[in-house]
């Protein structure tokens, strides 16, 4: 691999928003404290940004409980042309946004670009959805008066996403919000901020008024969303992490009985059936898997093949691991690039030395790559025991480990034997088996002959640890708003 300099077309580092965004204005933390952000091709600083502070918190959210009740009283139809205007030019300024996420992230353009155009469509799909917000009306069952159900903006919102997508998962969360009325503080990942601060830019060009969108990077994360939690004001969670991070959150949520939507960790099990075309299902697996460079919470993170195609699968599987281009994501031709910082990369090198020590063979990679940056290369693990760590954690990183499985039913119960339930992939040639098995998968979501499930349109989320709530599709409208019942008769 050959890390090559090649610098951004676009991005010009010196004039990026980097302060905070509160009421419409970019100031400096209240104690002028800034931090570093870093390029993870190289370990360089790219710039600093200002650190908020619990202080500053409690201004972003005076900031969007002031601007509140006129957003929430904004006609749906307008607050509608303004997400559409945020499509429009995100749309126009894609290439800028992209090379800005692969700067502070380090993925690939070509999986920075399309991050941004899976990102835009939010907007664009909540600009339609923000007029559908509708409510009933029923006789009720004994005849005595009618039920009305309204819905309304649940409120001012706490919105705290990760840096592996850190433009889709900011508009994942404020584009329903948004088009139900609320107002919004957004608390980006400290590694990917400069992102976020970039799409708070758009928002503002496209008419959003000052307040209802605010945006506060800080590496004192747990300060900064405590003192939020803790106001009465704030009336929604949405995050996506870890679940170790959620759990925390969600007991700080409890304290003022804050509603949760929670996007948490994966592992999500990819079955290939002896039936299965081997050329779709290593072309899903590949996408399953390498998307993002492996860094997503929907990566496939253990595979699990039947025995009569588990070596021809293998093999084929590692030569297109293999065959892939790692390098600086800016680079041109470079299909993979360097995991988000070195932690990551330690972890992904942890995972896969214990699972080797425990019996695994590795197939192609297995370390980490020589030179500035935080590399580690596409790997296949083949004869994965039972044990194995790579197979109980969340992997974050290029790797993939192989098992072998012989009967459906085994299938199902080594996919299922996880805390987690995020989504999971399966390939056959028998339609009645793949509903079969999806039916008995526990997982908010199935890719069936299929290595992508994202979709703006479609309800996204998990069962067991895996999360809270579904984002996307109109149930992602529907958890930022509360039902009122009133009881009338006429």
């Amino acid at each position: 691999m050959t890390v090559t300099a090649h610098s951004p077309a676009l991005v010009h580092l010196d004039t990026l928003p980097t302060e905070l965004y509160l009421a419409g204005r970019r100031r400096a933390s209240s104690d002028d404290s800034w931090f570093d952000v870093l390029d993870p091709a190289t370990g360089a600083v790219l710039t600093r940004v200002a650190n908020a502070t619990a202080e500053d918190a409690r201004a972003a959210v005076d900031a969007a409980d002031a601007a509140l009740p006129r957003w929430a009283a904004t006609p749906p139809r307008e607050r509608g042309e303004v997400l559409r205007r945020a499509f429009e030019l995100m749309t126009g300024r894609a290439e800028e946004l992209a090379e800005l996420i692969v700067l502070e992230n380090g993925k690939a353009l070509t999986d920075a670009r399309a991050e941004v155009a899976y990102a835009a469509e939010f907007f664009r799909w909540y600009a339609e959805e923000a007029v559908r917000a509708a409510g009933t009306l029923q006789t009720a069952p004994s005849g005595a008066n009618r039920i009305l159900v309204l819905r309304q903006p649940v409120g001012v919102c706490v919105l705290v996403t990760p840096w592996n997508f850190p433009a889709a998962m900011a508009t994942r969360k404020i584009g329903p919000a948004l088009a139900a009325g609320c107002s919004v503080v957004l608390k980006p990942a400290s590694d990917t901020p400069l992102t976020a601060l970039a799409l708070a830019a758009v928002l503002e060009e496209a008419g959003v008024p000052a307040g209802v969108v605010n945006v506060l990077p800080s590496r004192r994360s747990g300060q900064v969303v405590s003192a939020m939690l803790d106001d009465p004001r704030v009336r929604k969670l949405s995050f996506t992490g870890s679940t170790e991070v959620g759990r925390e959150l969600l007991a700080m949520a409890a304290r003022t009985v804050v509603n949760t939507s929670m996007e948490l960790g994966g592992n999500a099990p990819f079955l290939v059936f002896a039936d299965a075309d081997l050329d779709e299902a290593v072309a899903g697996a590949m996408v399953a898997k390498m998307r993002n460079g492996g860094e997503a919470c929907t990566a496939a993170n253990r595979f699990y093949v039947q025995a009569p195609v588990a070596a021809e699968f293998t093999a084929r599987l590692a030569d297109a691991m293999s065959s892939l281009t790692v390098g600086r994501g800016l680079a041109p031709g470079v299909q993979v690039g360097p995991l988000v910082n070195e932690a990551s990369r330690a972890k992904v090198h942890e995972l896969v030395r214990g699972s080797v020590d425990a019996g695994a063979g590795v197939v192609t990679g297995g370390r980490p790559l020589d030179g500035d940056g935080f590399f580690y290369p596409p790997t296949v693990l083949a004869h994965v025991p039972a044990g194995a760590p790579v197979l109980h954690e969340e992997i974050f990183g290029p790797v993939a480990p192989v098992v072998t499985f012989d009967t459906e039913e085994e299938a199902v119960q080594l996919a299922n034997d996880t805390e987690y339930g995020l989504v999971s992939y399966l390939y056959t040639s028998d339609l009645a088996r793949g509903l079969r098995v999806s039916e008995c998968l526990d997982s908010g979501m199935v890719g069936l002959n299929r290595g992508v499930v994202s979709d703006p349109a479609a309800p996204f989320g998990g069962t067991k640890q895996s999360g809270i709530g579904r984002e996307g599709g109109h149930e992602g409208l529907v958890d930022y708003t509360e039902s009122k019942y009133i009881a009338l008769s006429w």
